[in-house]
């Protein structure tokens, strides 16, 4: 059936917005809804889509380089760079016994060496499905689950390399000359994208400063001309894509860019591409071919077992014990993104057949189901070889000042009278526990004209607020330092007057007339986060500071920015001997002797910082953390939450967030500490600078 573009178009976004929902709800994996939505809508269903048409053919082209840039986006480089050794040393384990493995399996079944090496790439790589349910549990910092984490960059760019040599040779005459010439042209433009790039990008975003709609049609415009670029040495455009989001990974970092290009991928184009493999599934073709279902059931067990081999090296070579070996193999079981997008390369390059493209899309499935269930089973009871902070910076409101003699500067950023009043109380507070200041900014948008009545009525009513935060500050006994600025942005405002400040916090408010996205992250907040060089406490007061006497601070693991909320939290308890519960939220299959370790670390930070206020702890075993914390909170008058933005793991079209669905639901007050981009590096340097103070100390 042949339909107006407009049509398929239209048929695509219904399925997209509401499939994925239907199947999320009937506890099935949204991605599953639109393969089968293909399958139901294609040539082999109702012939509603047509994977031949040109509409289809671009979107899902689109969708496919954007998976593998995204692929390469979300890959952690500092993790890696931190156990690049071993991570290397796993990430060949875990390529060459899959590789191997996979050769024979497609030899087996009567393929030639090309496409049996093809298929034994497919089996090398992994995609880290399972990364929110160990950062729930708290285990990133293990060293086995972070060595797992930065294999995957060894892992998909091996598979990619094999990948481009095979379609090389395929749609060429093999000689040695060829290969060496399309190695070495691999290699120049390899090099090209990821140092020509990253400098690049760097430059543009110096030089572009907020403006976020130029930066984001850059990335754009890199992914596609590194896609193009592959394209012309001869190799496939997936693996340009890949190498771009390598290259650009640090350049865009966690901010307000790289959520737009993802979330542009993952709600439309990545979509589409799924969709679009379900039109080439062919079901009744493959439950009547015997030959396809042994060859399915061969490459499952070959990549289960290939998987659990390469793991089962890297415990004898560095000594893990069985549950991290465990952890390793679960980890790096799931197969989606670079193996999804390998082999539907392969199969239109005419190397592989219809019967591996069904496989694989059953490999997937049963890969992504099966490794998180593992994970989350496994992980539980592992332990942490390096979560509590070693030696916290000094200096008071640990690091928060760069000079710890100086006084603690405080800005508040003053626009809304109703909270003015709370957001001031807050911010004394802090100031006359550490002798600073508070400055209140008043930021007005700026006018084409500086003559316009607008603007004009615009300083007058910031300098009321000004004022009224001047009488604030002598109600509650500390200086407040009015700053007026005019300035294009009021986010570029605040990050540039903070700044300007050497300001060690800030405190902003929000309202509740907007969107929860708008409201939590995005909008100024948003911005502010992602240029702030402090800490921003974003808050919704509902009574006044000195009213809280019930502080609830569920903390998901413990590293040094779980300490943060809890010094944050331990100076708001202090001004009020209001007793604080720290809360741990962990799966139910949590073995005693984790919950007594997680008890245990949670009485360090007690004894460490808690030394006025009467605190509690609870650890609680949950399947739904969410739930767990709003029952927790329901008789608590505030909660002091970590303001991490939503990681978007390859794939999947709806993302859950802890921290944003407990928003939407508390009732009570709410403090979100955020940490601003570039704010991790620096702990982790200060980190390093005192274990090596620490070194030449007892030397």
């Amino acid at each position: 059936m042949h339909l107006e573009p407009i049509v398929s178009f239209a048929i695509l976004l219904t399925v997209i917005l509401i499939v994925p929902l239907v199947f999320e709800r009937l506890k099935l994996p949204g991605l599953l809804g639109l393969l089968v939505a293909g399958v139901v809508l294609g040539p082999h269903g109702f012939h509603l889509l047509n994977n031949e048409s040109e509409t289809l053919k671009l979107l899902s082209g689109i969708g496919l380089i954007y998976l593998m840039f995204v692929a390469g986006l979300e890959i952690d480089m500092e993790q890696f760079e931190r156990t690049k050794h071993r991570s290397i040393g796993f990430g060949t384990f875990t390529f060459l016994v899959p590789l191997i493995v996979g050769t024979i399996v497609g030899r087996i079944f009567g393929f030639g060496w090309n496409a049996s090496v093809l298929i034994g790439s497919l089996f090398a790589s992994h995609t880290l499905l399972a990364y929110p349910i160990i950062s729930r549990l708290g285990v990133i910092n293990n060293e086995a689950v972070t060595v797992t984490i930065g294999a995957t960059i060894f892992t998909d760019i091996g598979s990619l390399l094999v990948l481009a040599v095979c379609i090389g040779i395929h749609q060429g005459e093999f000689s040695t000359f060829s290969l060496v010439k399309l190695l070495l042209g691999l290699i120049i433009y390899s090099a090209v994208i990821l140092f020509g790039f990253k400098w690049l990008g760097h430059e543009f975003f110096r030089r572009t400063g907020d403006e976020q709609g130029n930066q984001f049609l850059f990335i754009l415009l890199v992914v596609f001309i590194s896609a193009l670029g592959a394209e012309v040495i001869g190799v496939e455009k997936i693996v340009g894509a890949f190498l771009a989001g390598l290259a650009v990974n640090e350049v865009i970092g966690s901010g307000p860019v790289k959520e737009k290009v993802v979330f542009v991928g993952n709600v439309l184009f990545i979509p589409i591409f799924f969709i679009s493999l379900g039109l080439l599934i062919d079901i009744p073709a493959f439950i009547s071919s015997i030959s396809s279902i042994w060859l399915t059931l061969a490459i499952l067990v070959g990549l289960i077992g290939s998987k659990f081999g390469a793991a089962l090296l890297a415990k004898l070579v560095y000594r893990y014990n069985w549950r991290e070996m465990i952890t390793m193999w679960s980890l790096s079981l799931p197969q989606v993104a670079a193996t999804l997008a390998a082999t539907l390369v392969g199969y239109r390059a005419g190397l592989l057949t219809e019967n591996v493209l069904n496989a694989v899309i059953v490999l997937m499935i049963v890969t992504a189901t099966l490794g998180p269930l593992i994970t989350a089973r496994s992980a539980a009871g592992l332990t942490v070889t390096d979560t509590t902070p070693e030696t916290e910076t000094t200096g008071s409101m640990l690091g928060w000042k760069d000079d710890p003699t100086d006084a603690l500067t405080v800005v508040v950023p003053v626009r809304n009278p109703e909270t003015e009043r709370n957001l001031i109380e807050m911010a004394a507070l802090f100031v006359r526990r550490e002798s600073g200041k508070v400055v209140a900014l008043a930021v007005t948008p700026a006018h084409l004209h500086m003559d316009a009545p607008e603007l004009e009525n615009d300083i007058q009513r910031s300098k009321n607020l000004l004022s009224n935060a001047v009488d604030l500050g002598r109600e509650f006994g500390v200086e407040v330092e009015p700053v007026a600025r005019i300035e294009h942005g009021i986010a570029q405002g605040i990050s540039h007057a903070s700044r300007e400040q050497n300001s060690s916090l800030i405190v902003m408010g929000w309202g509740r007339t907007t969107g929860l996205r708008a409201r939590v992250f995005g909008g100024v907040i948003d911005r502010v986060l992602w240029a702030s060089h402090c800490p921003v406490a974003v808050t919704r007061l509902l009574d006044s500071p000195s009213n809280i006497r019930r502080i609830l601070v569920p903390i998901e693991n413990f590293s040094q920015e779980a300490v943060q909320i809890v010094r944050f939290a331990e100076i708001l308890a202090n001004a009020n001997q209001a007793e604080v519960t720290l809360l741990h939220v962990c799966d139910r299959r949590t073995s005693r002797a984790r919950i007594a370790w997680i008890e245990s670390q949670l009485n360090l930070l007690i004894e460490r910082y808690f030394t006025q206020s009467p605190t509690s702890i609870k650890v609680m075993p949950a399947d739904n953390v969410v739930s767990a914390i709003l029952n927790a909170a329901k008789s608590c008058d505030l909660v002091v939450l970590r303001s991490r933005r939503r990681r978007l793991s390859i794939g999947q079209v709806a993302v859950s967030d802890v921290t944003t669905d407990v928003v939407r639901q508390l009732q009570c007050s709410i403090v979100l500490l955020g940490e601003p981009q570039g704010y991790q590096g620096s702990i982790r340097k200060a980190r390093v600078t005192v274990k090596k103070v620490s070194s030449a100390t007892v030397s």
